[in-house]
């Protein structure tokens, strides 16, 4: 078996289940609309089905399969979810059923008990009667005009008991016309070997009808999921970013590119270089923070920092980088630090002063001054916007963009601060004064109101993070802190920094060099 080579079926059907899996995550609760921009999000990136919920469990979800009647899509199959008919229910008499016959989708998913313990231990019925259940459901589902998706629930540990009734309720399925068998490792125990043995077991009997759905409680729903790809599974099933219940399921923004850029399967009808995006639009929209760790589209995933390193990706990027980012719509990151280099630092120099020679005096004066801001705390590989404006400063070529003459903050012991602050814009002076949650955003709102007589582009401007980390400890209060803010404008994101003994003086650096970035961007600079 550990010899075997991936199945020579190079096309893997693929089934996002994030808006119904996925959705069982804790925290996450989508709305209609919601929804529907998911659906839009995964057809766009071209997997072949949507699993967007169970019209028949709940009243949203019938509402929404009412309103993507409507979507016109051009990858994607949406598809609806459901359960077996009940012991004893007749699935013609099942209303749970004739809802999925209802919902107007052509696909639907059905999940049904393939482990005998779990037959008599949770449906409490007979082996038989659970056969009878598969067999009536897909049928019927099938005699409606259907397609049917057969979710083996509880496949693998049920397969370890008693392989012989798992597999006969696979054929149940396969005998009423299912036209996918998935394999549902659906408390997510299974190992990968285990996962890879069973899965041949069934492809050796039923061909390319296998599928695969795994979770991560092991934390090796990828590793499973690859393995069953390996013993021949042509289907595939997971959520982007890996969201489900308790911790989650299979990473479709994990597993796509190992099948398609590392093993060379077809697994998307659109372009895997949206993958990226897609999973942070995702996120966005189920408010959840994006993990920037991810493997594939997370921001450090491509991101070098040692100075050894990044003098090798510099050279060749394969050096430190299994794939080109850019193939899955992500981007290469140099960052900034006291072990970065010369070489980084030229290499960051080329698109802020490119007319600067690698070997001259400024050069050396800027790489001193950069070990000597770290050793004072800045920290400007989460900064990078900091690291140019520095540079621009330092060679004078920053645009006067603006002048603070005199600023005033008070702050008592409630909640609202006061901020006053006198602004000079090409000789024209502004005051203006403003009110905040705490003395940082009376500060923020300020010199913004200030800056909105020259500046209107400021409106656009949104503060997307704010961070502050005590650098010295043992100082207490007195101790020097740095502050780092995150901003965008819709299209473009970045990120300063501030460091200082006072935490109000270190949060006015950042927000003024965020400021000044949003300036910088209009501008085209």
């Amino acid at each position: 078996m550990s010899n075997k080579q991936y199945s020579s079926k190079n096309r893997i059907s693929v089934l996002d289940t994030t808006l119904r899996d996925g959705a069982q995550g804790r925290g996450i609760s989508f709305s209609i609309d919601d929804k529907l921009k998911i659906v839009s999000l995964l057809d766009e990136l071209g997997v072949a089905f949507i699993e967007a919920g169970n019209p028949g469990s709940n009243p949203k979800d019938q509402l929404f399969f009412e309103k993507a009647r409507k979507l016109k899509l051009k990858n994607a199959q949406l598809t609806a979810f459901g359960s077996t008919c009940r012991p004893g229910e007749a699935a013609m008499d099942s209303a749970l059923l004739r809802s999925l016959v209802n919902c107007g989708t052509n696909w639907v998913t059905i999940f049904g008990k393939s482990s005998r313990y779990q037959v008599e231990a949770v449906l409490r019925t007979t082996p038989e009667e659970n056969l009878r259940m598969i067999y009536d459901t897909v049928s019927f589902l099938v005699k409606c005009g259907l397609n049917v998706i057969f979710d083996a629930e509880h496949f693998f540990d049920g397969f370890m008991l008693d392989s012989e009734y798992s597999l006969k309720c696979l054929e149940a399925a396969n005998d009423a016309g299912a036209a996918y068998l998935v394999l549902c490792d659906t408390n997510g125990g299974a190992m990968p070997d285990d996962v890879m043995e069973i899965t041949l077991s069934c492809t050796e009997i039923f061909s390319d009808k296998i599928g695969i759905h795994c979770h991560n409680d092991s934390g090796l729903a990828t590793a499973c999921t690859l393995s069953s790809v390996k013993a021949g599974a042509t289907h595939v099933q997971g959520t982007m970013n890996g969201i489900g219940e308790r911790c989650g399921n299979t990473n479709l923004c994990t597993v796509l590119p190992a099948l398609a850029l590392k093993k060379g399967y077809t697994c998307l009808s659109g372009n895997m270089n949206r993958l990226a995006p897609t999973a942070r639009a995702i996120s966005d929209i189920a408010n959840l923070s994006f993990d920037e760790h991810q493997p594939y589209v997370g921001r450090d995933s491509f991101a070098h920092k040692a100075g050894m390193h990044v003098n090798a990706v510099l050279k060749s990027t394969d050096t430190f980088e299994s794939i080109d980012p850019s193939a899955v719509g992500n981007e290469r990151r140099l960052l900034l630090s006291e072990i970065s280099g010369r070489s980084l630092l030229i290499e960051k120099l080329k698109t802020i002063a490119p007319d600067l020679n690698a070997d001259s005096a400024a050069v050396n004066d800027l790489l001193s001054e950069l070990k000597t801001m770290e050793m004072e705390g800045y920290q400007f590989d989460g900064a990078e916007d900091s690291f140019r404006l520095f540079v621009l400063r330092r060679l004078k070529r920053m645009p006067a963009f603006f002048e603070v003459k005199d600023f005033k903050v008070i702050s008592d012991t409630g909640q609202i601060s006061s901020a006053l602050i006198k602004i000079s814009v090409d000789g024209r002076e502004e005051m203006t004064a403003a009110e905040g949650n705490g003395p940082v955003d009376a500060l923020d709102r300020a010199l913004r109101k200030a800056l909105m007589v020259f500046y209107p582009c400021l409106i656009d401007l949104e503060l997307d993070d704010f961070k502050v980390r005590v650098i010295e400890t043992g100082q207490g209060t007195s101790a020097k802190v740095r502050v780092t803010m995150e901003s965008t404008n819709g299209k473009v994101r970045w990120g300063t920094v501030g460091v200082s003994v006072n935490i109000l003086d270190a949060s006015w650096q950042a927000l003024v060099d965020s400021i000044e970035c949003q300036l910088m961007y209009t501008r085209g600079i």
